[in-house]
């Protein structure tokens, strides 16, 4: 009996690895995929063969799509001079949800962690250099997690684009729109007094 749900377990070990999927809430959606083979599982499965297939990092920016250079980067509107410089296109994408950001992207990589060997040659920070001096670039906007590697990459991208002049900013931090003191952490309450502004 084992060995006829043996590729069924497989399936349910490898949805368990997906983020916010545990064993449990895997085992209910693939339940549920099997339930749904003709209207959602095969289409599904079809799918995911495809963007296996054609997906790809775009050459510049490190977005991901489905040709060498994104939809982003190869868009002439978008070339405003301002590169927003991002963790991981999960970030990327986020930015792009709020439609506020007309410039372009760099995509690093992740952030810099001795502990977990991460150095500056492992993330795309050498290319983001070529950029600024490639590119008519005039600003490069730092949009980095405000955790402590976060910081720790931000400092040194800049120190590492300090001598060639552009503009270097990062993202604002404190008080979420609709936040309450009360439920705020030291940090983010330092940060928003230090980041306040005349009312």
């Amino acid at each position: 009996m084992a060995d006829s749900t043996r590729d069924i377990d497989d399936l349910i070990d490898l949805m368990a690895r997906l983020p916010g999927l545990g064993p449990r809430s895997a085992r209910r959606a693939v339940l549920m995929l099997l339930k749904k083979r003709g209207q959602v599982m095969a289409p599904l499965a079809h799918r995911m063969a495809h963007v296996a297939a054609t997906a790809r990092d775009c050459l510049t920016c490190g977005n991901i799509g489905t040709s060498d250079t994104c939809a982003i980067c190869a868009d002439p509107a978008r070339a405003t001079g301002e590169i927003c410089v991002v963790e991981d296109v999960a970030d990327l994408w986020a930015m792009e949800r709020g439609r506020a950001f007309k410039g372009r992207y760099h995509v690093l990589g992740g952030t810099l962690s001795p502990l977990d060997d991460v150095g500056p040659e492992v993330l795309r920070i050498p290319q983001l250099a070529a950029r600024v001096a490639d590119e008519s670039v005039t600003e490069v906007i730092l949009a980095l997690n405000a955790t402590v590697d976060g910081q720790t990459t931000a400092h040194y991208i800049a120190d590492a684009l300090a001598a060639t002049g552009v503009r270097i900013t990062s993202l604002a931090q404190g008080v979420p729109i609709g936040g309450e003191l009360d439920y705020l952490d030291d940090g983010t309450i330092g940060a928003a007094l230090r980041a306040r502004k005349a009312f």
